[in-house]
């Protein structure tokens, strides 16, 4: 099934059971509630990191009305502590964020980790500035060493992303260093596309989207500020209040058959008030898509 199909299902059934609910007499928090599972949307829990304990940052994400979450490698606490917490929450995590020396060294305990939270892909989230490449062989290199990790994982049903900043997106003999990387990885490495670190990279993310479109997992959906502004919150801003043209990017990231929106912001000023009113973005914009 093609995702402006299934777009269109999601949509359908959301709005079978609103009406029903309405003519029950829910209210409109339950309706939107139910809506939200229709729809392919995460958080990534950075955005939270300063809301309170872990327990009071997954109640936001619920309230949000999101269902699934990408979290920060344990969230600080143990698997079988994490996995109580979604199951009371009614969440389930859709990837992990997992530093390249936790992939590199202890890979056994980050699968077995994310195995007992119910999630089988881990996404590479950064690269310190000592580990980056500084040429294309050097990112080819990597991408060599990114590839064999993601067939290790494919052995225990796991999948590997990887997250790109503003640094990937550098020209090196005619590619950017994300795209050396890429091939020299492989099939197997897939893209969580940070479109607004690829904005900030001086590229267009409609059409960059187009060059990773064949493994693209996710994309972080988040906005920058106008040029000059919200420097309290690193030039970020709420999804679909800043500069990115929506309007061109999600039907460029609908076509190239993408699995998850995950809303992040770097440093929010009010962390809930992020999520909340990106999700309801990206939900009316995903709607309106599928009419389409």
């Amino acid at each position: 099934m093609d995702i402006p199909t299934r777009l269109f299902k999601w949509k359908f059934s959301a709005m079978m059971v609103a009406g029903i609910m309405t003519a029950a007499g829910m209210n409109h928090s339950a309706i939107a509630q139910e809506d939200a599972t229709e729809f392919p949307i995460a958080v990534q829990m950075y955005t939270l990191r300063d809301f309170g304990d872990l327990e009071e940052q997954l109640a936001a994400v619920r309230r949000s009305g999101v269902q699934a979450i990408e979290t920060v490698g344990t969230q600080g606490v143990s698997a079988e502590e994490l996995d109580a917490l979604l199951a009371e929450h009614e969440l389930k995590v859709i990837s992990s964020h997992v530093p390249l020396d936790d992939l590199r060294n202890r890979l056994d305990e980050t699968v077995a980790f994310n195995r007992t939270v119910g999630n089988d892909v881990l996404t590479l989230p950064y690269l310190d500035e000592q580990a980056r490449p500084t040429d294309a062989e050097g990112w080819q290199e990597l991408g060599r060493e990114l590839g064999d990790i993601a067939s290790q994982l494919s052995e225990e049903g796991f999948r590997l992303a990887y997250h790109n900043h503003d640094f990937e997106m550098e020209i090196l003999e005619d590619k950017t260093a994300l795209e050396h990387m890429l091939d020299a990885a492989g099939p197997e490495l897939l893209v969580e596309l940070d479109v607004a670190w690829v904005a900030r990279g001086g590229l267009d993310p409609a059409e960059y989207v187009t060059r990773v479109e064949d493994r693209l997992f996710a994309v972080h959906a988040k906005d920058n500020a106008s040029q000059g502004t919200a420097e309290e919150e690193r030039g970020f801003a709420t999804l679909g209040q800043g500069v990115l043209d929506w309007d061109s990017l999600l039907p460029a990231i609908d076509r190239a058959g993408v699995e998850w929106y995950i809303i992040e912001h770097d440093m929010p000023l009010d962390a809930e008030a992020v999520i909340t009113e990106g999700h309801d973005f990206l939900r009316s914009e995903l709607a309106t898509l599928s009419d389409e």
